[in-house]
């Protein structure tokens, strides 16, 4: 005759002891079936324990279909708790060598690394601190991992000195998000010095498993320098080459510029704080030009002028890896490669207001204001 589904649970086997709980006891247990996610195991017994407390003994399959887990995994921690009380819940020591490097070595490493120098180096190595330390190098490596810790890298800033430096940043970047009307907002600058290099040898074009190969050494074979104007609007560039790198040349590339762009627009002009930009001659060419509206950035502040990005794509996918026996073949690769970006030109999209930069910087000086003591 089967029973219902709703009648008591049998306990089976010999008779259990009850499972009583000091005040103590309960309130640690109650504390740690509170655990976070790392702890869940934990929880877990102690649920066991807990459910199973009190003078009248509740069936351990009962327990166990509440719980979600199987009667021998109750028996086990009730056993457990009775011969061991709160001790026994916690995970026992697991066979295998037990850990050799203490606390305190771990702290000795992190501390030397971040607050010493090497006698005889600008910065650890895996191997320097090692033998400081006594531990292994792939010991040293897993605590640099661990505390995301990098001695052989390094990164460089610059903090400007301009006196204007807040009222400039307002200005640019007050243009980048809020153009004038009837304008184009034009951002400028030299890249001087593009030397023409050539290998010493031919470069082996790259195969199946081996990427291009070339000889380390090169010949110089001439200079060149390139104005740019970059329409921060609508990615166009403005552009002229120019062998030297004077005042005279910035003029001739300002009537270049006034000669392409439709005479119904001022011009603004961001710029840099270099001497060719506030020659007398310059002045005077701009005061006859009135529609020009020259911007300048803050001093040891390239980053904020758009120009320098593009400098970076020409840099990347033309220059660096070319190869040229003359100036002119390197300006006709120049003229190319920025013919075939004005047919498809890319602005840039300027995301931080001049609070967000501001605020950045004021950030980075609070955290380097006590680097050197």
């Amino acid at each position: 005759m089967s029973s219902s589904p709703d009648a008591p649970l049998r306990r089976r086997g010999p008779k259990l002891e009850p499972l009583l709980l000091s005040v103590d006891e309960r309130t640690e247990l109650e504390r740690w079936t509170r655990r976070a996610t790392s702890a869940q195991a934990l929880a877990l017994r102690s649920r066991i324990v807990l459910a199973c407390a009190g003078p009248e003994v509740p069936a351990i399959v009962a327990v166990a279909r509440e719980l979600g887990v199987t009667a021998d995994t109750v028996r086990k921690w009730r056993r457990r708790f009775l011969a061991e009380r709160l001790d026994g819940l916690v995970d026992e020591p697991r066979p295998g060598r037990p850990p050799t490097i203490a606390v305190e070595e771990v702290e000795a490493v992190v501390v030397a690394t971040l607050e010493e120098i090497p006698k005889n180096a600008t910065h650890w190595s895996r191997s320097s601190m090692a033998d400081r330390s006594g531990l292994s190098k792939s010991t040293i490596g897993r605590i640099w991992r661990k505390f995301q810790l990098k001695p052989h890298l390094t990164s460089t800033f610059k903090l400007s000195t301009d006196p204007l430096f807040v009222e400039k940043v307002y200005d640019v970047v007050g243009l980048y998000f809020n153009p004038p009307e009837g304008a184009v907002v034009l951002s400028v600058d030299e890249k001087s010095q593009i030397q023409a290099l050539d290998r010493s040898q031919p470069v082996l074009p790259i195969m199946p498993g081996m990427p291009e190969r070339r000889t380390h050494d090169y010949l110089r074979n001439g200079l060149t320098t390139l104005f740019a104007a970059f329409d921060v609007t609508t990615g166009q560039v403005i552009s002229s080459l120019h062998r030297r790198h004077r005042a005279q040349e910035f003029k001739k590339f300002l009537v270049k510029i006034d000669r392409e762009v439709p005479a119904s627009l001022d011009i603004h002009l961001i710029c840099d704080n270099y001497g060719t930009h506030k020659t007398p001659a310059i002045r005077a060419w701009l005061a006859k030009h009135p529609r020009f509206h020259l911007h300048f950035t803050p001093t040891g502040s390239s980053w904020i002028n758009q120009v320098e990005r593009w400098f970076g794509f020409l840099a990347d996918q033309m220059i660096r890896r070319g190869a040229h026996k003359n100036v002119q073949a390197l300006e006709a690769d120049i003229r190319r490669w920025i013919r075939n970006w004005n047919e498809d030109p890319t602005p840039f999209t300027w995301t931080k207001t001049a609070d967000e930069i501001l605020d950045s910087l004021a950030r980075f000086c609070r955290r380097i204001s006590g680097a050197g003591h």
